[in-house]
């Protein structure tokens, strides 16, 4: 009897405990429904200013590559003859091979560099932490002022020279930043200096996720310790190789505040490279039909650059 008076006393406080019965009244509302309707209104700010700052202003500065405006007053269209002037002119040509030479010259060196340094401090070390740290220092600095020390550094009365003479070298003592031959190297340096803690940090991000059980299984077969990074290491970290590549060869086309704090395209146009010529055509000249031409090209170039080497590095056809 009991037994079957505890269903029906049950059913009958449902509704009291609040409890509105599946299917009855209105139907349910989905949950999270106005969250999934109305989620990427969240984003129209952001897209709207990158679409602004990005790609409206690109495309201006790609119509008026193709015109003759001082940035000033009326101007008009001269087709494409900003772009044959840039390659007819060998300053803008010798700006071209120097932004070349800056960019692969800076990743391959910062590459290396910072892939050792990752490899070293992958370890266990006490002092890991704060020679990451250290490592890393550069990059957070400002590039101007970093810039500025180096320009010291490599002055002719700076630390350098006064090294050279210490030891009886001085014949070899020169002025670094003001030698056509040797001006673009020392810019090379600082920039190399500059990206190569960088490039660090992320090889470090790719060893984490290289599996110690095979590392530790290729010693036990007899792999020597170039055997295990070339066949186990790198394969692994093939990902982080794309990103610090791809980054470091946009970065180094793009090159700008370091030359003209070291340097300022000299000795000679020796350092000029197609940012400061697209700033010095533009602002100092006044002819900014031929700055933005400029832009367009080394637009392209990155653009280029970039994916080629996305090419080479994917880790599968898919990609």
């Amino acid at each position: 009897m009991t037994a079957t008076m505890q269903p029906k006393s049950e059913a009958a406080e449902a509704p009291r405990r609040g409890g509105r019965t599946p299917g009855a009244g209105t139907n349910a509302r989905p949950r999270g429904r106005g969250l999934q309707f109305g989620h990427w209104w969240w984003a129209l700010p952001g897209i709207a200013l990158v679409f602004a700052i990005h790609y409206v202003a690109t495309g201006i500065g790609g119509f008026f590559a193709f015109t003759n405006w001082t940035g000033i007053g009326s101007f008009q269209i001269v087709g494409w003859q900003n772009f044959e002037a840039i390659f007819k002119d060998p300053a803008k040509v010798g700006a071209l091979s120097n932004t070349l030479f800056l960019a692969f010259g800076s990743v391959l060196l910062g590459n290396v560099a910072g892939l050792i340094i990752a490899l070293g401090l992958n370890r266990v070390l006490k002092t890991r932490y704060i020679l990451r740290t250290l490592f890393f220092m550069p990059v957070v600095l400002s590039p101007l002022a970093t810039a500025y020390i180096w320009k010291y550094i490599f002055d002719f009365d700076g630390p350098i020279n006064v090294f050279l003479a210490s030891i009886g070298a001085g014949d070899l003592a020169k002025p670094w930043l003001a030698d056509p031959q040797w001006a673009i190297w020392t810019v090379l340096v600082v920039l190399v200096w500059g990206t190569t803690g960088f490039a660090m940090v992320i090889f470090m991000a790719g060893l984490a996720g290289v599996p110690v059980e095979v590392e530790e299984a290729a010693a036990i077969d007899g792999a020597n310790l170039w055997q295990r990074f070339r066949n186990v290491t790198l394969p692994a970290i093939r990902p982080a190789v794309a990103i610090a590549t791809t980054l470091g060869i946009v970065q180094g086309l793009r090159v700008f505040d370091p030359i003209m704090a070291l340097t300022g395209g000299g000795p000679a146009g020796a350092t000029e490279t197609l940012a400061t010529q697209v700033y010095k055509q533009a602002f100092a000249l006044g002819n900014f039909g031929g700055g933005a031409a400029l832009a367009l090209v080394l637009a392209f170039i990155i653009l280029f650059f970039a994916v080629i080497q996305q090419r080479l590095t994917r880790t599968s056809p898919e990609d």
